[in-house]
């Protein structure tokens, strides 16, 4: 039999504040949770996600919280294996929720850019002025993103000056217009910037390109992460080693510095994500992962802090499932997770330090697994040592295998 396996990563989908969440300033943060709440309230409906419900999304929120989400009734019976997971890495960052996933939890700490304006040492920003042959920056504080591209925008087009900034994870992002800077321009300062900064143990520098005109300025999907590696190999590592490919579509490419990779498949938001999932299906073989990044739950409306539009990419997400169950083979293994937290109702714009999902389903899912409630785990990567079991791998150095 073919045995393969896929991760869907829901990018930021927490399910409910963990233990140590009062260490990170999210005592109370619930993504999942406060969004099914906050669809009652303002839509006057529950959110609608039949398909993750039945393989057991609201019972993995319970384990997380205590009590079921809003509107989700069902208590038993599903078709998943499910669990909720807490996160052993000391940040609640982008690699460090995809690394300890598959197998090598993050247990130094990263550096952090403090809070402070300027945000950056001098001797950073003159280093990256004088190599980058720039005639300034602009911005060098913590922001979001769109709303730093909106308010520094027309200056950034009219002097040349790129857009520096932080948030609370560890990076450093550069914001530059694709036509008046010029994207190769701006992905050649980030990888100037990505070597300054490694003295300082910052985790990614982001190449944050955007278009427009004033007052309608929008980022585009030429989005460039350059992060470190993995401090040890991962089920990713193990997997190309052993001669299987891994399938890295989104940026999941970026988030490993493409250690663990077989291939690229880039596609622009979540619907294309999904339509290059079910592609890969397709050329997939025995012992092969696909790896899917939603990454619209995060930036387009995590960070935003639009529950709206977040609501509906959730209720997106959940009708093309069927799509997927519909390709599966006999032997496919499914994981459904996620990397973090970022509660679009929580204060702020930052990353929440949440339980996430792991949701197993698939013809390869053992029978007498199905509808098994596997509790709160504690570490992310019980979800990559489960696959390294399905994909015939010997054990990785960490995570307990849920099979």
């Amino acid at each position: 039999m073919v045995q393969r396996a896929l991760i869907l990563m829901m990018d930021s989908f927490g399910i409910g504040a963990a233990p140590d969440a009062c260490h990170f300033q999210d005592q109370g943060s619930n993504t999942f949770g406060h969004l099914a709440s906050w669809s009652l309230a303002q839509r006057g409906r529950p959110l609608v996600l039949p398909n993750l419900e039945e393989l057991g999304l609201g019972a993995a929120a319970r384990e997380a919280t205590g009590i079921l989400p809003t509107g989700f009734l069902k208590g038993d019976g599903f078709t998943g294996l499910y669990a909720a997971a807490a996160e052993r890495s000391k940040g609640k960052d982008t690699p460090s929720g995809h690394w300890e996933l598959t197998g090598v939890p993050v247990l130094f700490d990263w550096g952090y850019f403090p809070k402070t304006i300027p945000s950056f040492p001098p001797e950073l920003t003159q280093a990256l002025i004088a190599q980058g042959g720039l005639p300034g920056i602009l911005g060098n504080c913590h922001a979001s993103g769109t709303e730093i591209i909106a308010e520094l925008g027309d200056e950034h087009v009219a002097s040349g000056k790129p857009i520096v900034y932080t948030s609370a994870d560890s990076v450093l992002q550069i914001a530059a217009h694709e036509e008046s800077f010029g994207l190769e321009r701006l992905l050649t300062l980030c990888k100037l910037a990505r070597t300054l900064v490694d003295p300082y143990t910052i985790g990614r520098v982001i190449a944050r390109p955007f278009i427009g005109t004033s007052g309608a300025y929008r980022r585009t999907a030429n989005r460039k992460d350059l992060a470190v590696p993995p401090p040890a190999p991962t089920l990713l590592d193990k997997l190309v080693a052993r001669g299987s490919q891994v399938l890295a579509i989104g940026k999941i490419g970026d988030i490993f510095a493409y250690n663990g990779i077989s291939r690229v498949i880039k596609a622009d938001g979540n619907e294309a994500l999904f339509d290059a999932t079910l592609a890969a299906l397709d050329d997939a073989g025995d012992g092969d992962l696909i790896f899917t990044n939603f990454v619209d739950f995060d930036q387009s409306f995590g960070h935003r802090r639009d529950p709206g539009g977040y609501a509906d990419a959730l209720e997106a997400f959940d009708r093309r499932l069927p799509e997927l169950y519909a390709k599966l083979q006999p032997g496919d293994l499914a994981l459904i997770t996620a990397d973090h937290g970022c509660d679009p109702t929580w204060i702020g714009t930052d990353h929440t330090r949440e339980f996430v999902p792991l949701i197993f389903f698939g013809p390869g899912l053992a029978p007498h697994l199905a509808g098994v409630n596997g509790g709160r785990r504690e570490s992310f990567a019980d979800g990559g040592q489960s696959l390294a079991l399905h994909l015939g791998l010997p054990p990785l150095e960490a995570g307990r295998s849920l099979l």
